[in-house]
């Protein structure tokens, strides 16, 4: 397949091609990318596809969701319904995540193992996943997900792993691993939806971090991603030696000093500040997002100032799924230029989760995940937040979305 007349915006941070070349070869890899007049002859029989201006991209990827709940249901919609609806909603949400032009994502707890194969084998339609399965935290912490007076429903053990030594952290980690996770999620600190802490209360100490990124080592070495809101969990989780701080709402300039030393990720989440709704929240959640809306906003508009690695994360499932790049035109208001936040959402994702050398920019030889748009990225950003403006989506090769 042969796309022309594409502005192409490789993911690199490149300067885009105008009226580019893009071919697919019959294995699903990106045979050529460049200039029309540089383009190789174009084999017999090979199906071009005339873009008329639009914009060509790497398939997005975001690093940081939740593609087993939306929040917008309320916390007993697991319990009240039958688990058959529960699964195919997820598989709904993953599709409309697919829609909104993210190819890869970083499932951060909710979904199992089976979700990853389904898509892998061709029987739902999705992004490729990394799945963390259940997220590490203390009793009691932010990934506690007994009711409020203590209770838990029976469907919700699940999604729990509660750790609270040394020793039990080492063996949740290799409960998650035996689940079959990619990576290992951990909370060092509270949370804005767990009602029982706060942002800025401690989660996992540093030697427990130590502990955990110890076992991932004896076997065979797999990313810590760390839930890490206020300032101390932050700088825990950074000398831990944690792969990416996730939300970093209170990060300062001691934790970015820690953070660009050790070039470690920053998933900053903005779709959950910039999008509070009082209608769709508990009252605490709420007056939490307001008392750290305009922290947040002023600590990551100093991260991008500084230079900070930042990978694209929307934390969807606490914020609309299907949405997910409303996520670049936040980073753009904090100060960040949309080329840079293509950047962050692509060759900048890839990685964080190990794979730049499979996807996320647009090289001969890496697979064709691609995304096509009838805006300009680098004028109107905000446009790709809206799923009907991406207008072609392709996975392996293989068109999954055609609007053209």
């Amino acid at each position: 397949m042969r796309f022309v007349n594409a502005d192409i915006i490789d993911g690199t941070g490149a300067a885009p091609i105008r009226t580019g070349v893009l071919d697919v070869t019959p294995d699903g890899r990106i045979g050529y990318v460049g200039t029309a007049a540089e383009a190789p002859p174009i084999a017999v029989g090979t199906e071009v596809r005339d873009l008329r201006g639009r914009t060509l991209m790497p398939g997005f990827i975001d690093c940081h969701l939740h593609l087993g709940f939306s929040l917008a249901d309320g916390p007993f919609h697991v319990v009240q319904n039958d688990p058959a609806l529960v699964v195919l909603e997820s598989a709904a949400r993953i599709r409309a995540t697919l829609d909104a032009g993210v190819t890869t994502a970083r499932d951060l707890g909710g979904l199992t193992l089976g979700f990853r194969e389904a898509i892998d084998r061709g029987l739902i339609p999705g992004p490729r996943l990394q799945l963390a399965v259940r997220p590490i935290s203390h009793t009691a912490g932010h990934g506690d997900m007994h009711l409020h007076g203590g209770h838990v429903v029976h469907t919700l053990p699940g999604m729990m792993e509660l750790a609270d030594t040394v020793d039990e952290v080492r063996k949740a980690t290799r409960r998650v691993l035996r689940d079959g996770a990619d990576l290992v999620k951990i909370c060092t600190t509270g949370g804005m939806g767990s009602r029982h802490d706060q942002p800025d209360d401690e989660g996992l100490r540093l030697d427990e971090v130590r502990a955990i990124v110890d076992e991932l080592d004896r076997h065979g070495g797999r990313p810590v991603a760390a839930h890490a809101q206020g300032r101390k969990g932050i700088l825990t989780a950074l000398r831990g030696g944690v792969a990416s701080v996730e939300h970093g709402y209170g990060i300062d300039d001691e934790g970015l000093d820690l953070l660009c030393e050790r070039g470690t990720f920053l998933v900053p989440t903005l779709s959950t500040v910039f999008a509070i709704d009082q209608a769709t929240m508990q009252p605490y959640h709420y007056a939490k997002k307001v008392k750290w809306s305009e922290i947040t906003k002023e600590n990551i508009g100093n991260a991008i100032a500084r230079g900070a690695r930042i990978a694209l994360g929307t934390d969807a499932g606490v914020c609309p799924h299907g949405e997910n790049l409303r996520e670049l035109d936040h980073l753009v208001q904090l100060g960040m230029s949309p080329m840079a936040a293509i950047v962050a959402g692509t060759r900048a994702g890839a990685e964080l989760l190990g794979i730049a050398d499979q996807v996320g920019t647009l090289r001969p030889g890496l697979i064709a995940d691609l995304v096509a748009t009838d805006a300009d990225p680098l004028r109107e950003i905000k446009a790709l937040g809206d799923p009907t403006r991406i207008q072609l989506v392709i996975t392996g090769g293989t068109v999954v979305k055609d609007l053209t």
